[in-house]
């Protein structure tokens, strides 16, 4: 698998901003406002230009997977701590002009947010530089079939579906949840409402579901789906992740070609997983080897969790804190300098090989996959 080549250094202001660490819980210092701000892309100093805004919309969600929450105990963002329906779309006009073009909802699990649709409208009401934002949904198609024809009314583009079996006994025993049939049911209307492409996300586990990775690629298919596995990432919230026991892009693919013949696919551009085609079908399946062969050469992602912290990085242990620069006055200047600073300070890889690698504090489910 190929990676990208780092872009020419771009030079960028240097706004003065706090960026939040688990040391450091005080208020943000605003920067003067400047129209400097709005000039040019949002871009950091490996020239990665950023287009894509990953937003969590809550910590919560209505499975427990093994891999990513503990059974009980995790503790929740009090409500008052969460971004409103007014702030996520005050956050995403501010980036929607910096140059964003595309929006993703994720979790937690963003249908339990009782205002999805109404997320969903205003944020494609957004004007992007190519038009209308694209706006699309990560989710476990638990409460999918109760709202898909409110969501695609309201302007949702794209699906993906979490799943890491199709046994329903292992479903139970990964998620701690009987509810297999219900996810079932949200496929069908994910597949029914012929919002293309669908895909289907399954983490690739040693011992839990790596037996059943073509079985996984055959319901897919039946699906009309494109299936993406995603290597295991140090996100979990035991923190009992290793780079030893994990299973890697290639050993993903050694096992889907014992039972298919796949073909690589093109140029990835910026994202993240590598393609190929499925011989005798029209479908394809993508492996994310997001340790193992990181994209973040071509990385054009904003991450902002559902308590208002922007992050640059789904593996840093900083955030910029929005939140409260938006609930103290902060001007949609101020809102931009904030990110472009963050975006400024982004490192050029997420650095799990590295030696002093430590695991950021929050599990997958507190940052929004």
């Amino acid at each position: 698998m190929s990676t990208a080549v780092h872009p020419t250094p771009v030079a960028l202001p240097t706004p003065t901003v706090r960026v939040r660490t688990a040391d450091s819980p005080s208020a943000p210092t605003r920067p003067p406002a400047s129209d400097d701000v709005w000039d040019g892309p949002l871009v950091d100093s490996f020239g990665r230009v950023h287009r894509d805004l990953r937003v969590s919309l809550t910590d919560k969600c209505n499975l427990r997977c093994t891999y990513c929450m503990p059974a009980e105990g995790l503790p929740w963002l009090a409500k008052e701590n969460v971004l409103t329906t007014d702030e996520i779309e005050r956050v995403a006009r501010v980036l929607a002009r910096l140059g964003i073009v595309e929006v993703r909802l994720t979790g937690g699990e963003p249908l339990l947010r009782p205002d999805i649709v109404e997320v969903v409208r205003r944020l494609h009401a957004i004007e992007g530089p190519q038009g209308p934002l694209e706006i699309s949904m990560t989710t476990n198609a638990i409460r999918l079939d109760r709202v898909m024809e409110d969501l695609q009314d309201a302007g949702l583009a794209r699906l993906n579906i979490s799943l890491d079996t199709v046994d329903p006994e292992r479903f139970t025993t990964l998620t701690r949840r009987e509810r297999f049939s219900a996810v079932q049911k949200g496929i069908a209307a994910a597949r029914e409402s012929g919002l293309r492409p669908l895909k289907i996300n399954a983490v690739a586990m040693r011992e839990v579901n790596d037996d059943e990775f073509c079985d996984l690629l055959r319901f897919a298919i039946d699906q009309e789906a494109e299936l993406r596995f995603i290597e295991q990432m140090p996100l979990d919230a035991g923190h009992v992740w290793s780079r030893h026991t994990m299973v890697d892009g290639e050993e993903i693919l050694e096992k889907l070609s014992e039972q298919f013949t796949l073909t690589p696919v093109g140029d990835r551009g910026s994202s993240p997983a590598e393609v190929f085609a499925v011989e005798g079908t029209d479908a394809t399946v993508g492996v994310i080897a997001s340790v193992t062969a990181p994209f973040c050469g071509a990385c054009d992602r904003v991450r902002l969790t559902a308590d208002g912290q922007l992050r640059n990085c789904l593996f840093a242990r900083e955030e910029s804190d929005l939140l409260t620069l938006l609930r103290s006055g902060g001007s949609d200047e101020d809102v931009a300098w904030m990110i472009r600073a963050s975006i400024g300070a982004k490192r050029p890889g997420h650095g799990i090989d590295d030696p002093g690698f430590l695991q950021p504090d929050r599990p997958m489910s507190a940052i929004g996959g």
